[in-house]
């Protein structure tokens, strides 16, 4: 820095070298104070400082330029200064007019023969930010460090006084992460003893297999339904079932034990848990809706049908978008069961979601009195035995060859049109016989207007005769 200043003629006493020190050690500004602790000049190299009213100082004792806790080291700069050339450098808070502080970094010497100091400062503004910045961010982790604390100790409190046995699992290598009391007083261990054995154990191993589907369907969609087993140790059956959730960067299995109820409740309740069971592992498909159609349950027999691999994908769908014509069969089904209290044996198909196609026949029966009105389907897929031709295709064909030993003594028009009423007035036989007679649903069935379907049936005198038997027109 090579800028000379003329304050007033407050430096001109000063010797040369002096005044060389004096601008290599000023800073940001420098305070020249007389022997009696006045200040009689400031030279601010900031422009901001400037702004910030620190011309403002002269006239005044230093120490009252500073704030109150800070005036002791005021008093300690000059005190320092006046038995050696130059003190250690201390750090004083200014008062600004606008009430803010102003932190300035001193270092004070004695120059001139008169006695006078010159303090050399820099601002500490900025640094100050950064400390107040940092003690806030430790302030800020130390609130978050305790209120972690809280939630573990709660979380801890909860996990050890729960009747249940919950185990925490890591997913990848299926070591226990974690067991409660409960946990050890199913396993005749204690809990930490739990810890770091690989799951499952203690299972009565002809459950092992229902236990990995459990976790592998946890796995798959973030957890599973609720399978019945058996402890080793104990014989006492209880549900188990899984759930993920992550720490940090691992997944974790959450498995719980639920103790099934006793005497009559848990008999009624192992019926129902067996009859889930068989239904569950059944060859034909079988799935629950309500009565708007909304999938509630499906085994894996309808899962595989449609092309699935979960229930989650099936849950709360409509199942007209694997079953019959979106919009049409389910409401043929709905009205049929509404008349009748069942559908029985109705052949439509289901499509699975790569395009697979499948004849399927239909029961049905519905609950409409319940707590939740629901729709039990059963479908068995005939597509095998459709293949060796059902017996209305086999009537048909016989018609046909009939209409193929007039060829010679009838025209080709009247033949192709003998050929299509026949095979117009099987189709609407077929419609009839699913929807049990009920016309308005046939004609749902065909795709045609309840109007068109009537003109149809009075142009094949199907009005009034049986619909069960086909022949060929004479």
């Amino acid at each position: 820095m090579t800028q000379s200043r003329a304050v007033d003629g407050s430096l001109a006493d000063l010797d040369p070298q002096l005044a060389a020190d004096l601008v290599a050690n000023t800073g940001d500004l420098a305070v020249i104070v007389d022997r009696t602790g006045v200040v009689r000049a400031v030279v601010a190299t900031d422009t901001e400082l400037r702004e910030a009213g620190v011309k403002e100082w002269v006239g005044q004792h230093w120490a009252q330029t500073a704030t109150i806790e800070t005036r002791g080291k005021v008093e300690a700069l000059l005190r320092d200064a006046g038995s050696k050339s130059q003190g250690r450098r201390r750090q004083v808070n200014h008062l600004l007019p606008g009430g803010n502080d102003l932190p300035i970094s001193y270092t004070v010497m004695r120059v001139g023969r008169d006695g006078a100091f010159v303090a050399a400062g820099r601002d500490m503004r900025t640094v100050s930010a950064l400390q107040q910045r940092l003690v806030e961010a430790q302030q800020a982790m130390e609130r978050d460090y305790w209120r972690l604390r809280h939630v573990e100790t709660r979380y801890r409190l909860l996990f050890q006084l729960a009747a249940e046995t919950i185990l925490v699992v890591d997913s990848a290598s299926m070591k226990v992460m974690d067991a409660n009391t409960a946990a050890g007083k199913l396993f005749g261990e204690a809990p930490e003893k739990l810890t770091g054995r690989t799951f499952p154990f203690g299972i009565d191993p002809d459950d092992l297999r229902a236990v990995g589907d459990a976790v592998a369907n946890a796995r798959s969609v973030g957890k599973s339904g609720e399978v019945r087993v058996k402890v080793a140790r104990t014989g006492e059956a209880y549900g188990i079932s899984a759930s993920t959730f992550r720490q940090d960067s691992s997944t974790l299995l959450l498995i719980r034990f639920s103790p099934l109820e006793s005497g009559q409740q848990a008999g009624d309740s192992g019926e129902r848990t067996r009859i889930a069971a068989l239904l569950e592992q059944s060859p034909d498909a079988f799935v629950i809706t309500d009565t708007a159609g909304a999938v509630t349950y499906a085994n894996r027999a309808f899962l595989d049908l449609v092309q699935l691999a979960s229930d989650e994908q099936v849950r709360g769908e409509d199942i007209s978008a694997w079953i019959g014509r979106p919009g049409a069969d389910f409401d043929v089904f709905l009205t049929m069961l509404k008349r009748n209290g069942a559908v029985r044996l109705a052949l439509t198909s289901a499509r699975g979601v790569h395009g697979l196609a499948t004849e399927v026949e239909v029961s049905a029966a519905w609950l409409p009195d319940s707590e939740q009105p629901s729709i039990g389907f059963m479908l068995r897929d005939v597509g095998r035995r459709l293949a060796v031709g059902p017996q209305g295709a086999r009537d048909l064909t016989r018609a046909v060859e009939q209409l193929t030993s007039l060829v010679g003594r009838v025209s080709l028009r009247e033949l192709v049109r003998d050929t299509t009423d026949l095979v117009e007035r099987h189709f609407i036989e077929a419609a009839l016989e699913l929807t049990d007679d009920n016309r308005t649903s046939a004609a749902e069935v065909l795709g045609v207007s309840r109007q068109s379907l009537y003109v149809k049936l009075r142009r094949h005198r199907l009005l009034d005769v049986p619909h069960n038997v086909i022949s060929a027109p004479e």
